[in-house]
């Protein structure tokens, strides 16, 4: 009994130390990178310094998180820095739909997000289609009855072809008939500045870009991009109610990795940002930009990633679309 006792204690030492290193938690040492694809003021840029905030606030993260922002090709410059930084675990960064949605349709883009390490999805983003405040627009009806009467003369203040504006407008155009001017800014601030300056006549904008404009009186909400109406506007009907009958275009953030980063490094960010989206902080930063909460740990994600891939295709398609892949 004595001998076999002593052979289970040895055996639990080893078990014990040999699982060591194996079992060692990823934690960062160093600042972390947080890369966006947008400029400063635009929807990525605001959400990744919204978050690396409240991970400050709540006291989270160990070290301190850095925006970097790597614009260029609608994604394509950031998606290609994550994957020259292969391996990198203090490296993260914002993904939106249009990650998913511009390999589909441009050749250009040499990598997609499976070439990255889908990390967790975060939130699903309403929108809202948006015109100065004196604009004669009362309603998205009004909108499209005048571009109906004035073909490609109205404009519409915008990110990249593929986003979801674009996406927005040719399902509009093609359910209407109407056409009118896409306008293409590299930024969130620069898309509302053109419209508040008067230079285009509407916008699809996130709240949390917009909101500021909105509560000041400086623009009018015509109708909302969602599923139901957002409780801050409870009159402003969603597009589908307004008598457009094409589907809601979603809008997903979440977080991406470079490639080849280790499972324990994925673990540590799953479950640091589900600790995250629990805090007084981060509620209060949904409640404030009309987010909806929508996480996702990475397996998940992947699943979702290919049904929201197949899903946009078959919207590009419908919309006249030719896809790269």
């Amino acid at each position: 009994m004595k001998f076999r006792l002593n052979c289970l204690l040895l055996a639990a030492v080893i078990a014990v130390l040999g699982a060591g290193p194996a079992a060692a938690q990823f934690k960062p040492t160093k600042p972390i990178e947080f890369v966006t694809h947008t400029g400063p003021g635009g929807g990525g840029d605001v959400f990744a310094r919204g978050i690396a905030a409240a991970m400050e606030k709540e006291g989270l993260m160990p070290v301190r998180m850095q925006v970097v922002n790597k614009t260029g090709g609608g994604g394509a410059t950031a998606m290609a820095y994550l994957v020259e930084k292969r391996g990198d675990t203090h490296t993260i960064a914002v993904f939106t739909g249009l990650w998913f949605t511009n390999p589909i349709m441009r050749k250009e883009f040499k990598f997609s997000m499976n070439d990255l390490t889908q990390v967790v999805r975060l939130v699903l983003e309403p929108a809202m289609i948006a015109v100065k405040n004196d604009a004669p627009y009362k309603s998205l009806n009004d909108f499209i009855d005048a571009a109906k009467k004035n073909p490609g003369q109205l404009k519409q203040s915008a990110g990249s072809l593929g986003s979801r504006d674009w996406i927005v407008r040719q399902l509009l155009m093609t359910n209407t008939g109407a056409n009118w001017a896409y306008i293409s800014f590299p930024g969130g601030g620069e898309r509302i500045a053109a419209l508040l300056g008067g230079h285009v006549n509407m916008m699809v904008v996130e709240p949390q870009e917009a909101g500021e404009h909105i509560r000041a009186g400086n623009m009018r909400v015509i109708a909302t991009v969602a599923e139901k109406r957002l409780p801050a506007f409870p009159n402003v009907p969603t597009i589908q109610e307004a008598g457009f009958k094409i589907p809601n275009v979603p809008q997903v953030r979440g977080i991406v990795a470079p490639p080849g980063i280790p499972a324990e490094a994925v673990a540590y960010w799953e479950d640091l940002f589900a600790r995250f989206i629990k805090t007084p902080s981060w509620q209060k930063y949904l409640a404030d930009n009309m987010f909806e909460n929508g996480y996702l740990r990475s397996a998940q994600l992947q699943k979702f990633g290919v049904q929201f891939s197949e899903t946009t295709r078959k919207i590009l398609k419908e919309g006249g679309v030719k896809v790269a892949r």
